[in-house]
Order: C-alpha cells, then sequence, then structure tokens
C-alpha cells in the first residue's frame, strides 16, 4: 500500500466499520454557586465585571437544562477567594504537604538539581524508604498512583467533589542526552536520506537535526517518546488502551490522552507536515498573486478562472486534468475555491501518484518528496495510522473521549491532519476524539477556524483542547540556530490575546450551533474567568456539556474545584505509575513549579488562609466528608 494511500484507505475502512455507541450527557453536581439576575438600571444590564461572593444555594441543574430561555437570562459566579470550597476535597495533611512541596519548589538549588538529589536519597535511604518519601511529598502531590487500581480512590474522591479525571500513564524512558540523539536520527532519517543525503525535498525544519535530537530540552510539561521498533509502538498503544479502560470504568464522561509520537516512527510526521505545509504555502501563493494575501485562512477566496490559467501555467497538470479538478462538490461557492476546497483536491491529487509530491514554485513542477519508500516504511506507515484507529474505537466502545496531545510545530501539521481525519470518522454524532491547539503559535486561530469550518460543512462535532504551549523555549532556538521563521508569538501577552481569540471563536460556535466543544486547559485564573463571562453574556449552561475546564492534579485547586461544585465539567490531569518510572515527570514538575510559584504566591496564601480558618474553627483533624 502506498503512503499516499493510507490516510484516504483507513478512513474508508474505518467509516464503513465504526459502531455507534451512544455515552452520557453529562454528570450531575451540587453547586455552591448561586445563579442570580443581573440588576436591571434605566432598562439595560448591568455588566459585573468580577466575580463576587455569593451565598451557597442548591440549583436544580435538571431543571436549569431543560430551560434554554431562563438559562440564558441567568449569571453564575464563582468565588475563586473562597478556601472552604476549594480545598473542602484535602485533610489537613494535604494542605501541608502542598504548601511543602509548592515552597521546594521556590528553591532554585533544590530544582537545578532535582534529579541528582532524589538519586542520592534512593542510595541513602534505599529503595522502600525513597518510595515513601516521594508519595509523602512530591509523588503524593502530583501523582495519583502506581497503577490503574491504585488510582481510584483518588479519582472517585474527585468525581465526588466535582472533577473528573483525564487518565495519562506518565512512565517515560530515563535516557542519556546522547541516547535520545542517537534514537531520534535513527527514527527520523528515511534509508533513501541515508542513501543519498540531500535528495529529499523537506524544508529543513522539517529534516532532523542531531542538536535537537533530545526533544526534552527546554520542556517542562509535556511527555516525550522516542521510537525505538514497532513493538515498542505496540506497547505503548497497550498502555492507552489501559488508560481508556481504566477511565471508562471510573466515571461515565472520562477523558484519555494520547501522543501520536508513542505510535510510531517520527519520521512519517515530519514526512507529511513537509508535504501538508508545502501544499499550504503554494495556496498562498496562488492567494498573492491574486490580491489576496495577509488574510486570515478562509477568507482567502481564489477565483476559479484566474487559479485554472496559474496552475496550467505553472505545470502543475494539463488543461484538461485541471479542469476535471475543479467539478463537482470541489467547486466553491460563486466560482470561488477556498483553502478547504484546495485541502479537498489535494486528496485527489495525490492519491493518484505513487509518490506524494509537493509544487516547487521555481521549476513549476510537482516533485516527489522523496524519491522512494522501502516496503518496510510504507509497513510503518500504515501501522501508525491503525494504531490510532484501534485507540479511537475503544474510546468509543468505552464511552471515553481521547485528547490527542499537541507536539512540535515539525511534527504538528501531520499529527493535526491524523485527528482530524479521525473527527470525520468518530464524532459524527458526539464529540468524541478532540484536537489541542497551542495558541502561542502565531496561526493558532488559522488552525482553529480552519478545523472548525471543515467541521460545520461536513456536519460533525467539533472538539478542541486550548492550551498556551509546551514547547516554546524549544522551538524557538531551534528555529534560531537552524534558520527558519520563530513560530511562536513574540511575548506572553500577544499568547494570551490569541488564546482569547480562539477560545471567543469557539464559544461563538457553540453560541450558535451546540455541536462545537472545547476544553479550556489553563491554570491562568484571568482566563477562566473570561471563559466564564463570555457564557454569562451568551447564556452558554454549564450543564450542557460543551464547554471543559482542565488543570493538572496537584495545582490550581482553587480554580478546579469550585468550578466543580459549581456544576462546571472540570478534569484534572491525572499522571499515574510506579514511582521509580515517574521521576522524570516528576522532575519537570518541579521545573514547571518553579516558574509558577515564583510568579504568584496566591496559591500559597489561600492554602495558609484555609489552614488557619480550620484551625480556628477547631478542624484540626479535618476530614472531608462525601
Amino acid at each position: 500500500m502506498s503512503y499516499n494511500k493510507v490516510v484516504p484507505a483507513l478512513v474508508k475502512s474505518s467509516s464503513d466499520n465504526i459502531k455507534r455507541i451512544c455515552l452520557s450527557h453529562g454528570r450531575f453536581r451540587s453547586t455552591v454557586a448561586s445563579t442570580q439576575r443581573d440588576e436591571v438600571e434605566g432598562g439595560k444590564e448591568k455588566q459585573v465585571d468580577e466575580c463576587t461572593v455569593v451565598k451557597a444555594v442548591q440549583a436544580d441543574l435538571i431543571t436549569q437544562s431543560k430551560n434554554t430561555t431562563e438559562a440564558q437570562t441567568q449569571k453564575i459566579e464563582i468565588d475563586f477567594d473562597n478556601t472552604h470550597e476549594a480545598y473542602k476535597s484535602k485533610d489537613n495533611i494535604e494542605l501541608l504537604r502542598s504548601l511543602l512541596v509548592f515552597k521546594l519548589c521556590t528553591f532554585d538549588f533544590l530544582v537545578d538539581k532535582n534529579k541528582e538529589l532524589m538519586d542520592l536519597s534512593k542510595k541513602v535511604f534505599g529503595q522502600r524508604l525513597f518510595e515513601r518519601l516521594m508519595k509523602m511529598t512530591f509523588y503524593g502531590q502530583f501523582v495519583a498512583g502506581e497503577d490503574h487500581n491504585s488510582i481510584k480512590p483518588l479519582i472517585h474522591k474527585n468525581q465526588a467533589f466535582g472533577v473528573g479525571s483525564v487518565l495519562d500513564y506518565s512512565v517515560e524512558e530515563d535516557l542519556t542526552q546522547e541516547e535520545a540523539e542517537k534514537k531520534e536520527m535513527d527514527a527520523c532519517v528515511s534509508e533513501a536520506e541515508k542513501e543519498s543525503p540531500g535528495v529529499d525535498h523537506r524544508e529543513k525544519k522539517y529534516k532532523a537535526h542531531r542538536q535537537f535530537g533530545d526533544r526534552r530540552g527546554g520542556v517542562v510539561s509535556a511527555r516525550t517518546y522516542f521510537y525505538a521498533d514497532e513493538a515498542k509502538c505496540d506497547n505503548q498503544m497497550e498502555t492507552f488502551l489501559n488508560c481508556i479502560k481504566a477511565s471508562g470504568g471510573a466515571s461515565v464522561d472520562g477523558f484519555s490522552a494520547i501522543k501520536m509520537t508513542a505510535l510510531g516512527r517520527p519520521q512519517f510526521l515530519l514526512q507529511f507536515s513537509a508535504v501538508l505545509v508545502k501544499w499550504r504555502r503554494f495556496f498562498n501563493l496562488l492567494a498573492a498573486q491574486q490580491g489576496k494575501s495577509g488574510m486570515d485562512a478562509l477568507e482567502q477566496k481564489l477565483e476559479l478562472e484566474q487559479l485554472k490559467e496559474s496552475l496550467t501555467q505553472l505545470g502543475v497538470g494539463n488543461k484538461d486534468d485541471i479542469e476535471n479538478w475543479f467539478t463537482g462538490e470541489k467547486l466553491g461557492p460563486s466560482g470561488t475555491i477556498d483553502l478547504l476546497d484546495w485541502n479537498s483536491l489535494i486528496n485527489d491529487r495525490t492519491s493518484i501518484s505513487n509518490l506524494l509530491v509537493i509544487p516547487n514554485v521555481e521549476t513549476g513542477q510537482l516533485e516527489p518528496l522523496l524519491r522512494k519508500f522501502t516496503v518496510e516504511e510504507e509497513k510503518q506507515m500504515k501501522r501508525m495510522l491503525q494504531r490510532v484507529d484501534v485507540l479511537a474505537k475503544h474510546a468509543v466502545e468505552n464511552g471515553v473521549r481521547l485528547m490527542v496531545d499537541a507536539e512540535q510545530t515539525y511534527f504538528q501539521p501531520a499529527i493535526s491532519r491524523l485527528t482530524l481525519e479521525m473527527q470525520r470518522i468518530f464524532n459524527r454524532e458526539k464529540p468524541i476524539i478532540f484536537n489541542t491547539y497551542q495558541c502561542y503559535l502565531k496561526e493558532a486561530y488559522d488552525n482553529v477556524s480552519v478545523d472548525m469550518e471543515l467541521s460545520r460543512r461536513e456536519g460533525w462535532y467539533f472538539g478542541a483542547k486550548l492550551v498556551r504551549g509546551a514547547y516554546m523555549y524549544q522551538e524557538r532556538s531551534r528555529a534560531e540556530e537552524i534558520g527558519y521563521e520563530d513560530p511562536i508569538n513574540p511575548d506572553y501577552e500577544a499568547t494570551n490575546r490569541m488564546y482569547h481569540k480562539c477560545l471567543e471563536f469557539v464559544l461563538e460556535e457553540i453560541n450558535h450551533n451546540r455541536k462545537a466543544n472545547v476544553m479550556v486547559a489553563s491554570h491562568n485564573e484571568d482566563t477562566v474567568k473570561f471563559t466564564l463571562e463570555k457564557m454569562n453574556q451568551m447564556g452558554l449552561s454549564p450543564t450542557e456539556n460543551k464547554v471543559y475546564f482542565g488543570q493538572l492534579l496537584g495545582m490550581c485547586d482553587q480554580i478546579s474545584f469550585p468550578l466543580g461544585q459549581a456544576g462546571f465539567p472540570v478534569y484534572k490531569y491525572v499522571p499515574y505509575g510506579p514511582v521509580n518510572e515517574v521521576i522524570p515527570y516528576l522532575s519537570r514538575r518541579a521545573l514547571e513549579n518553579r516558574g509558577f510559584m515564583k510568579g504568584s504566591q496566591r496559591e500559597r496564601s489561600l492554602l495558609w488562609k484555609e489552614l488557619k480558618r480550620r484551625l480556628l474553627n477547631g478542624q484540626i483533624l479535618y476530614k472531608p466528608v462525601y
């Protein structure tokens, strides 16, 4: 099976076989935030700019969800300073542990040398005592347990307080930098490239570079996988399957997270990304020829006759072939072609070729990405897609939603495209597959808007997780050293604006047709308040389960639990795995929390506030009741 036929074949076979299984619409929680009508002054609604303290009342969530008109006139306000509600699921020992861990994360020496200190502690105390020490501190704070059975008590406790789970098996290889670089170069360079360096037509961004072969460098909040062989990819798929099953068994509306780089050889992702980006740039070039550069992606609509003439002049095909491409459903409205029409044209164009081809603007020719793929390389590409298909089907069968994590920009075009293909198949009746959009990227809004427009046209449920991003330092360093445009927004404020722009766009879509869904994955309290404000303005009820919130286990409980108690779908990313095998994960948590805790004293001050409140009220032996 040729490289270019894999995706269409997979889509077709999956479409024929997919089982339609209805998932539970939502959870029911008690609420501690009041719904309050806006005050009216002079016939106009008085805007409430900030969350204020409100009395805790019980609300009939079922009645709210039935009466849309009434829900649209109600405002839900959350008090993120209410420590009683934020920490009612924690006993005093847990609060003290949080304070200790967060304080330790502010000491540069401890954070910088955390891996060495953990190794030393293991030698000094022995394995058993070391594990107990870790479970009393860092492991206990950020990791749920060692296996899917041991994590169930924490999952059930969180669920009782309105917080769901996104299960994430956080075991990683403990590789040296040299080992990681070697694995990456072996996995990202094709046999043709090894035999004849320079024969491919990929840009340097989409090639492997040894100095950036260790993809863990400069990354503090994302798990990293390195390819070894197909058997290891099968094992990692089994791990994801176990996560899906555990998530399905633990709750009725869980999520599970996967990474594409765990499921196959990354060479395929690099090559596929190079092709997708080349074709998109070719579209931008044709748009510029028609004086339509600088517009948002979907605003660029090419005049059909001018496009045919340009393609003929460039030698992309003969006149008859080009005429045949633009017939039927490929013809855009009013004789124009937009980016989505163009993408569908690419599918047809590449499906008749033995190899994926890319346009060479300088020569005016379509050129193969590589001269050849070996039989084994083609099998590896096919197996990767089959693994994704298996995971998606198991998610449906277990009533679990599947979130595909974002990765580096040189992999991401392929990851997003493969995720999109799965959405087109599995999101017909429910939002099962969620793609992740990194809003620190300059092109984030274009990516969100293009994918959502495709979901509108084809009638499936759009699912997005919005994050700021995990690879900023690595991406910037790589772009500067290798020599291509920095893909990251210029500063943090620009990233905030991009995040809110993408978020508001998805919320507007939810407001209009209720077929879009979004996970607001953020520890930023201002972003959460922004979301609540927009939901109030649009009359979006939390009981509709269209807008979700997500934070990491052990962080920002003052955001997660008040939201959950108020009836909002909120989730913790729940890592689990044996103590020794999650050390790399814990090491990054320490690094991430240093910046987080130095930037804000808010969480620690709230923890102290709750401890003092309990002591003054005689709750020295406080235990959560659920």
